[in-house]
């Protein structure tokens, strides 16, 4: 009988030795996993589309963290065609970004902001001023996204 309780309490150490391994390694998989997952979910280009009768634009985004890069592009009826790349931040469900784009071989700098809704994007439009040779909105908490210009999710090609 004395020996019995050793041996038991022995073995009840390796079973709890052996399972505590076992869950580490179940645990360490299960934050892995996380961590590719927010890195897939904060590394990811999404695109945008609008059209509206002859009016077209189409937008590609990169978003690492809170910053995005990208392109966007207006083919808008009887006006100049514009195309360009932007680059800006994202707040909450905004996004405020800086559109570099040529026009009638002049390359021009103008502040652009998108609502996030669901899957879509609505271009945010306000009163501008020129600083610096380019054109930044007046006052950001003024801007109205009154879905005027609405882009829709697309897959990306």
């Amino acid at each position: 009988m004395k020996n019995i309780i050793p041996v038991l309490g022995l073995a009840t150490l390796f079973m709890a030795a052996c399972q505590g391994g076992t869950a580490k390694r179940t645990q360490a998989k299960i934050d892995s996993t996380i961590v590719n997952n927010a890195e897939t979910a904060s590394d990811s280009t999404q695109c945008y589309q609008y059209i509206k009768n002859r009016d077209t634009a189409t937008l590609s985004l990169k978003t690492i963290d809170n910053k995005l890069t990208g392109t966007l592009g207006y083919n808008l009826y009887e006006k100049d065609k514009n195309a360009g790349t932007i680059a800006g931040i994202v707040k909450g469900d905004t996004i405020i970004a800086n559109y570099i784009f040529q026009s009638e071989g002049k390359t021009s700098i103008r502040e652009v902001a998108f609502l996030k809704k669901g899957n879509q994007l609505a271009e945010g439009f306000g009163d501008v001023q020129e600083v610096n040779g380019e054109s930044k909105f007046k006052d950001q908490s003024k801007l109205k996204f009154d879905g005027s210009m609405t882009f829709e999710k697309i897959d990306c090609k």
